[in-house]
């Protein structure tokens, strides 16, 4: 039968197979070609095994096969081709999937599936592999997978491991895989801002008592990487009270003790200051109280918070019922006290920073304002000041207990002064300067002992000024304020002052305060009479000074001090 002319026959592709099945078809022949050894032209030997294969099937599912059988490589006319780096186990899912397209994937193959994926650049499985470890992620294998993604430089996948890391480090650390962990690697993790310090705490004991005898002896390098002053107290006693490891060591209760006294007696310049680490809701902040505005005119209530980190700042709890201004200061045991100043002058109350409230405590024997209050050794210390009635400075002293809500009179002033400075350092009260009549005032420089309840002159300051300030680093007092241009520190152990930095204006009724390692001077009344918002930080390790963002409205003669404050904690472990 003829069949006309060729260009006018009809033509018709179909699909004898639906869909992918044919190419299914084709690899699945192959394969069973691969496993019979028919049609085969290389073959491939693993740890001693031997792979009969078709150099095109492997061509086309790797790059690597690609470039060895094309390029210039011996390999290329070599009928069998070494294979390093594989086992045999893990060569035959490869070819599988490269005849296939299918592999099986569990919790002990994939890591080293992914490897020879990534070795012979056989790119599909590499991403199956990547996808299955993030539907494996939980927190028995989260610090595993994350070497594991950092090796090879997953960032996605290790992205996610330290999310689940930072938020559920107390369950990680309680499986077997942090527990077997090399020290250098639970030093790295207790380094890093990954938990609540009790948290941290919990997890160097679990990982030393897993095996005592080896690791008892890198317990107190363990502890000393916990923050153990910013542990709760409570916690802190109980669990180290029954802990046979941490009792049996001198060094360990040494930090232990240390930590207690901390708690104690608080911020002090001659204990360390632990930082608090900088995780969600969790940071040191400056918390501003009172003071007067640009032009003196009007006495504020305000209460703000600042974290000098994030450069937030938040309000608090206004003082309550009133405004007053030249008042003192001080922080105790984490809460922050103002005492005396106008108006009600004898009036004492205790800012509650972690439930942002005032609590109004025993008021003073003598009313005062423009006096001074430092901390020491777990209680307050009131010095100097005038009289609610305006007479001369004040030579009285009081003392103040929290434990019994109680204040009683100490020995008194040898020289009386007011608007002087005052801090507790190394176990001793400083009175800095002052004026000691209307318009004249002093250098000098008076020295508290407890244990003697007895004063002393000793070395005097560079200046003769009033309204000034004074804050405790390091086992230093740093002074500002009392409209001089320069920060001076004082060291009570050698007895001698020097000027640290200079100030671009001169500034008195500043506050000033420690926090995140540094002097912090806000506000401030300048030459003019005009209160600044200006704040400056002071590094004494590098010696600069800095001006800071702004507050947000200008005060002079305001209430300053730096808490460590617990935010709401939601999604912290």
């Amino acid at each position: 039968m003829g069949l006309g002319n060729p260009a006018e026959q009809k033509r018709v592709e179909r699909d004898f197979y639906e869909g992918p099945r044919h190419a299914e078809h084709i690899l699945q022949v192959l394969n069973s070609y691969r496993k019979s050894g028919t049609f085969t032209d290389v073959v491939l030997q693993v740890e001693g095994g031997e792979f009969p294969c078709h150099r095109a099937t492997l061509s086309a599912s790797s790059l690597y096969f690609r470039s060895m059988f094309q390029g210039p490589f011996l390999e290329s006319s070599q009928a069998v081709v070494h294979m390093q780096g594989i086992t045999a186990v893990t060569m035959e899912t490869l070819i599988n999937f490269m005849y296939e397209g299918k592999a099986v994937l569990c919790e002990e193959n994939v890591m080293t599936v992914y490897q020879a994926a990534d070795l012979l650049n056989v790119d599909v499985l590499r991403r199956a592999c990547v996808v299955f470890l993030e539907e494996l992620l939980d927190y028995s294998n989260c610090l595993g997978i994350l070497d594991f993604a950092r090796c090879f430089s997953l960032t996605q996948l290790a992205g996610q491991c330290q999310t689940l890391l930072f938020r559920s480090f107390a369950e990680v650390c309680k499986h077997e895989e942090f527990l077997i962990l090399a020290k250098d690697r639970v030093v790295e993790l207790v380094e890093l801002p990954v938990c609540r310090e009790e948290v941290l705490l919990e997890a160097v004991l679990r990982w030393v008592q897993h095996d005592p005898r080896e690791r008892k002896g890198a317990l107190r390098e363990l502890l000393e990487l916990v923050h153990l002053p910013l542990v709760d107290p409570v916690f802190l006693l109980i669990t180290v009270e029954d802990n046979e490891l941490v009792m049996d060591c001198r060094e360990c209760r040494r930090l232990v003790l240390q930590a207690r006294r901390f708690q104690v007696l608080g911020k002090e310049g001659d204990l360390a200051r632990p930082r608090p680490r900088r995780v969600l809701g969790v940071a040191e902040m400056i918390v501003l109280i009172g003071g007067t505005n640009k032009n003196s005119f009007q006495r504020l209530s305000f209460t703000e918070k600042h974290n000098p980190h994030t450069k937030e700042w938040t309000p608090g709890a206004s003082m309550p019922g009133y405004a007053k201004t030249e008042f003192a200061t001080c922080e105790l045991q984490n809460d922050i006290y103002i005492s005396g100043g106008q108006l009600n002058s004898s009036d004492v109350w205790r800012y509650m920073s972690q439930l942002d409230h005032w609590l109004r405590v025993a008021p003073l024997a003598q009313g005062r304002r423009l006096h001074a209050m430092a901390p020491l050794l777990g209680k307050l210390y009131v010095v100097g000041g005038i009289s609610g009635m305006g007479m001369g400075p004040l030579s009285g002293v009081e003392v103040y207990s929290s434990y019994d809500n109680q204040w009683k009179e100490v020995a008194p002033l040898p020289l009386p002064v007011s608007g002087a400075a005052a801090a507790g350092c190394g176990g001793k009260v400083y009175v800095i300067g002052g004026a000691v009549s209307n318009g004249c005032n002093t250098s000098e420089v008076q020295c508290y002992d407890p244990e003697e309840d007895s004063w002393v002159f000793v070395a005097c300051c560079p200046f003769s000024q009033t309204g000034l300030s004074a804050a405790v680093l390091d086992s230093a007092i740093y002074v500002a304020g009392g409209q001089m241009d320069k920060i001076y520190s004082y060291t009570p152990k050698t007895n001698t002052w020097r000027a640290v930095s200079d100030v671009s204006m001169k500034l008195e009724g500043c506050g000033l305060t420690v926090c995140e390692g540094k002097v912090y001077i806000l506000g401030g009344r300048g030459e003019r009479a005009a209160a600044s918002p200006s704040i400056w930080s002071f590094c004494p390790a590098s010696g600069e000074l800095m001006e800071d963002l702004a507050m947000p409205r200008s005060t002079s003669y305001l209430g300053c001090a730096t808490v460590t404050q617990r935010m709401p904690q939601s999604g912290l472990c």
